[in-house]
């Protein structure tokens, strides 16, 4: 039998089996008997494009979802070239190229059609069939011999032919010779998708461009091109052999404007602390003396657990400045992460808070880390820990320049280690002008303003919104030091000290949203922004509605800087990740590295066979084997899937080991999660493959409710049909497992692969 019709026969057996529908539903739904129709399936009839037709609608499916086990994507237009197309199989010789497979929600059906000639069609009784809707038909080549409700008509190059489909009708080539035509199935009415009626045209407010003021100090070593409405064309980099981020523009804007607020600092009992760029110059001179004092040198790797202490950014400058490497870390790791951290690094200096009991963890890991020379406390003192508070200020606030090579490692970040260790990713000192776009062009801070980025100082997220880029735009940055997150105690900072940027996860956005955020006065934001987990369009909507504020979405990783985003000038699209920065030249590849196609899911890959971008990271420390898997062939790969639609708009799918095989269907995660995401009584979820004997792997979502909210069998299954009367029906979730949490790193990403180990683990 023909590869193809066994495969499509297959795929209609198992997806009739997914949505639970018995042979002679498919018979009755198809109009041919039960024998006819389980032949078919088994492969041992050949089935029309009609019988194909009718199973996809019977299904509420795609016919390209039949086919191929992936549903469309594109929703604005749809290019096909020349001999390409998504080959429908088949009847009797005939072979129809779907014109639009990728186009989402078709109104019609636009097929390239080739009716082979066989000896006597110009006499044979043609084979007849009906489905709902109309039919245009245009002769390309050749001649076809069409029967319409027992009429015939002979159709020549050049003429075409429209009538009800629903009507008997049939075709065959005659004259010799195939013939090639153009056919368009028009659905009928009843399945024509309505238009909705929502508030996307409601207008927003405006994002403002700032201007940073005269002679600002990234120019000395950036330059960009933009277009007329201040988005960004290009970006180049100059003068960067021996670029360090404290003495250039930390130094710099001392010396420009030293009274000038660089941040204002909140602690957990809400005591203010105002730095001025000046501060943190004399301040980190202060620290880099002291430390120097204390033996630390260049190349030495100095671990900093430093929840959100002010003493954070000081010694980060300070370090920049002797040349010793920045190993930021949070504050949740205990005695097992400590010994992988200081033995994989090789640390030899621990700087951490006196808070909690995170120095107890570093003691108990010491003994088992001989790399460890010497251990400073902040924040308070401890026994056998060296005080950094009292100490550092009794030294000069000058600190002549040591000159290093921009390629020297400057800062070290553990990996957020979602399905396994962390690998330790090293950057090195020009990583800091790569978040100039971070900053500029996405988080569009104001240099007269106030930018606020949730993030613990253990994480990258913090260096990309409370550090390098906010800095080379000049301006100040907002540091709440709480211990927990609380919406209900930092939603009424925005207006205590006249936020205007803002950035946070999706994780905070969800709390914020689930506040009655009338009660806040919110309106000193002009921007905000979203990283760290793909963006479900409900949050979009829901903040909103709530605030008049477009969420402006950005993808990178703890190995590079801003890759993909909705940067300034751009409309953003709910869901979508938005477009590669002129930073980097970003591709979506198939697993042989080749380009997919628009609509297609594939890698996204950063190329850097011509140059290696400023931003992306030198390596993993100590770790060739996961460099070359990750950064080979002029390519580096995320890790990362996603799909670009027409206008060049990136959507995230999922990493390449989320992705679920169920039934011979690839399906993406965080489609189905935007979905459930949508319920208002639904907090978080997490959707997963779970083993299954017959289908290999089926959907399971992982839910935590609302407070409030119970979950049992009748919310199971009003969320099953939910996902149903939202995406192809085979994309529910066989499995709702409600709980309390899911299980995430210590950076807040879920962690999916443990779900998926646990559920493997009962299978067994």
């Amino acid at each position: 039998m023909n590869y193809q019709v066994k495969q499509t026969a297959d795929r209609i057996k198992e997806l009739r089996n997914v949505l639970e529908k018995t042979p002679e539903d498919m018979a009755k739904a198809v109009g041919v008997t039960v024998e006819e129709y389980l032949k078919s399936e088994n492969g041992e009839l050949d089935f029309s494009f009609t019988f194909l037709h009718k199973c996809a609608n019977a299904f509420g499916v795609d016919i390209k979802d039949l086919i191929t086990g992936e549903e469309a994507t594109l929703k604005t237009y749809s290019i096909v070239r020349s001999g390409d197309g998504e080959v429908i199989q088949r009847r009797s010789g005939f072979s129809y190229n779907q014109l639009a497979a990728q186009f989402k929600h078709k109104l019609s059906e636009p097929f390239l059609v080739k009716a082979p000639y066989v000896d006597g069609n110009e006499t044979v009784d043609i084979s007849l069939s009906t489905h709902n809707g109309e039919e245009f038909d245009y002769i390309l080549k050749g001649k076809l011999r069409v029967s319409i409700d027992g009429h015939i008509e002979i159709l020549n190059e050049g003429d075409s032919i429209y009538y009800n489909s629903s009507t008997p009708h049939g075709m065959v080539a005659v004259g010799g010779n195939e013939c090639d035509f153009i056919a368009v199935v028009i659905k009928s009415e009843d399945n024509e998708v309505k238009k909705k009626s929502s508030d996307e045209n409601r207008e927003e407010k405006q994002f403002i461009r700032h201007s940073i003021g005269p002679d600002p100090v990234y120019e000395q070593f950036i330059d960009v091109t933009e277009n007329g409405d201040g988005s960004l064309k290009s970006i180049k980099f100059k003068n960067c052999d021996n670029f360090n981020f404290a003495y250039d523009v930390v130094d710099k804007l001392a010396e420009k404007c030293p009274e000038k607020l660089a941040m204002i600092h909140v602690d957990n009992e809400g005591n203010e602390r105002l730095f001025t760029f000046k501060m943190i110059s004399e301040l980190s001179n202060q620290a880099a003396n002291y430390f120097v004092s204390l033996g630390i040198k260049r190349g030495d790797k100095v671990l900093l657990v430093l929840k959100r202490h002010y003493q954070f950014w000081v010694t980060m400058m300070a370090l920049h400045k002797i040349g010793a490497i920045a190993i930021p870390a949070t504050n949740q790791l205990l005695k097992k992460d400590f010994e992988y951290r200081f033995n994989s690094a090789e640390v030899k200096v621990i700087i951490c808070t006196a808070d909690g009991s995170v120095a107890d963890e570093v003691d108990k890991a010491l003994p088992a880390s001989p790399t460890v020379e010497l251990k400073i406390i902040v924040h308070g003192e401890k026994d056998g820990w060296t005080p950094f508070d009292s100490e550092f200020e009794k030294y000069p606030n000058k600190f002549d320049r040591i000159l290093h090579p921009s390629s020297d490692i400057m800062l070290m970040y553990f990996s957020s280690g979602t399905s396994g260790y962390p690998k330790i990713v090293a950057h090195s000192y020009t990583y800091a002008l790569g978040h100039f776009v971070t900053a500029r062009y996405w988080h569009n801070v104001n240099p007269d303003g106030v930018h606020f980025t949730i993030s613990d100082t253990g994480w990258g997220k913090a260096v990309w919104g409370k550090l390098y880029g906010q800095w080379l735009c000049e301006a100040c940055i907002f540091t709440y030091d709480f211990d927990r997150f609380n919406a209900g105690k930092i939603l009424p900072m925005f207006k205590k000290y006249n936020i205007t940027t803002f950035c946070a996860p999706p994780t905070m956005y969800r709390f914020f949203i689930k506040e009655d955020l009338s009660k806040y006065d919110l309106s000193s934001i002009e921007h905000a922004t979203i990283a760290g987990e793909a963006l479900n369009p409900e949050v979009f909507k829901t903040f909103k509605n709530l605030t008049g504020l477009k969420l402006m979405e950005g993808f990178g990783q703890t190995e590079t800087t801003l890759t993909v985003g909705n940067l300034i000038g751009m409309e953003p699209k709910p869901g979508s990740m938005g477009k590669p920065t002129p930073q980097f030249d970003v591709d979506i590849v198939n697993p042989e590295g080749k380009p997919v196609s628009v609509g297609e899911v594939g890698e996204i890959v950063l190329k850097t066979d011509k140059s290696v971008p400023f931003g992306l990271f030198s390596y993993y420390y100590n770790d060739e084997v996961n460099t070359r898997e990750a950064w080979h062939d002029g390519l580096y790969h995320t890790g990362d899937t996603a799909w670009k639609d027409e206008d060049g708009y990136f959507w995230y799918v999922g990493r390449t080991d989320d992705l679920i095989k169920s039934s011979g269907y690839r399906i993406g995660p965080f489609e189905i999660e935007s979905v459930i995401m949508e319920l208002p009584y639904v907090l978080e979820c997490a959707v997963t493959a779970a083993p299954d004997e017959i289908r290999g792997q089926v959907v399971k979502a992982t839910i935590v409710l609302v407070k409030g909210k119970t979950g049992d069998d009748d919310l199971k299954k009003e969320i099953q049909n939910y996902v149903k009367s939202k995406t192809a029906p085979y994309k529910y979730p066989r499995i709702v497992e409600f709980v309390t949490e899911l299980p995430k790193t210590i950076s807040g990403k879920i962690k999916r692969a443990e779900i998926r180990k646990a559920d493997s683990k009962k299978d067994n």
